[in-house]
């Protein structure tokens, strides 16, 4: 989220003030020009200035014969994937999100974010890591250090970099810890709120209590995983199947030394030499219709597969999403020295 005041400019003034305006923001030299009640009416960069020069406007000219006056936006209530990669194909750097009255409230940078979801994000980092001891008697498992970031910072740094603003942090087990480490978010240009658990309540038992949610669509997941999943094909999926819950999936593979017989009855009818069988796991990472968050109940230990199960009971439509990057659940020492010689090899960390 980039700073709206210093790239909005009213629609009166002088062309020559535009200028030094514009060579104030070099990084993106865009200009958003207002009227005098804010509403945006025009878009104006060095580009635009030249046109304008090259048509005859002159240095005593205001920007509004300047500026262009056909420019990408979005309304607050239109922040859908499909939408947001037809802007993006247009090579629009900066993108205005207008409220009803037209007026900026949000400005996306696509060179830090590649889109946009309409979702608030919760992200469980209760937990004792008893696995993980003597490493987390002082410190919890989500503030682990992967490379210069904490587990947890890796995560939230992947939903921030997907336009997720919203953010909440379920806390227990030193969880000032993780509140000093990012306070309320205003150091990443996010919100985030703190969930404190005064007993184990499971995934869903500390959703809870969350009462604020801003969006229709709630992200859940564990803090202490390692993983590229693709948060934005994860939910156009979730649309595109009107499902109410998602759940994204791992890949296990179970090798059978043996033959494995087909039988009816007591009649061998086929068998398979040494077969592998695959299963679905549970990810830990978890994409829910707001309305469904009602079946939970208030204050009580609930875990996500009992939430799950009372969907799948109640007739809703429960959908698995396969994570096809990679994935690793820290819990154990083991999990965690695996993550950290993986860190050192991958190119997006590394370059």
């Amino acid at each position: 989220m980039i700073d709206i005041l210093k790239h909005l400019i009213l629609t009166q003034t002088g062309i020559l003030e535009a200028m030094e305006k514009l060579n104030n923001i070099p990084n993106s030299l865009t200009m958003f020009v207002v009227d005098q009640n804010q509403r945006l009416l025009g878009t104006l960069t060095d580009g635009d200035i030249r046109r304008g020069f090259l048509k005859g406007n002159n240095l005593l000219d205001e920007v509004d014969k300047f500026m262009t006056k056909s420019f990408s936006y979005l309304n607050t209530n239109e922040l859908l994937p499909a939408q947001i990669k037809e802007i993006k194909k247009r090579s629009v750097k900066l993108l205005p999100i207008l409220d009803e009255n037209y007026k900026i409230v949000r400005v996306i940078d696509f060179s830090k974010v590649k889109t946009i979801l309409p979702v608030d994000a919760v992200l469980m980092a209760g937990g004792r890591g008893e696995r993980l001891r003597p490493l987390t008697d002082t410190i919890p498992k989500p503030l682990l250090k992967i490379g210069e970031k904490p587990i947890l910072e890796h995560n939230l740094d992947r939903l921030i970099a997907n336009g997720i603003q919203h953010h909440f942090i379920t806390i227990r087990y030193l969880g000032e810890q993780i509140e000093s480490y990012f306070g309320n978010g205003s150091s990443k240009n996010v919100f985030i709120r703190y969930i404190k658990e005064d007993r184990p309540l499971g995934t869903m038992g500390a959703v809870s209590l969350i009462k604020e949610f801003k969006h229709q669509h709630i992200l859940v997941m564990n803090s202490d995983l390692f993983t590229n999943i693709e948060f934005e094909d994860f939910y156009q999926d979730f649309l595109n199947e009107d499902a109410d819950m998602s759940v994204a999936t791992v890949p296990y593979a179970v090798d059978i030394p043996y033959a494995v017989l087909n039988l009816d009855d007591n009649r061998i009818k086929s068998f398979k030499e040494k077969p592998t069988f695959t299963y679905y796991s549970n990810a830990g990472i978890y994409l829910i219709k707001k309305e469904m968050l009602a079946k939970i109940p208030v204050e009580k230990g609930y875990n996500a597969t009992d939430f799950i199960q009372a969907l799948i009971d109640s007739g809703k439509k429960v959908i698995r999403y396969p994570i096809v990057g990679y994935w690793v659940d820290i819990g154990r020492q083991e999990d965690y020295n695996k993550v950290l010689e993986i860190y050192k090899h991958l190119p997006e960390i590394n370059g």
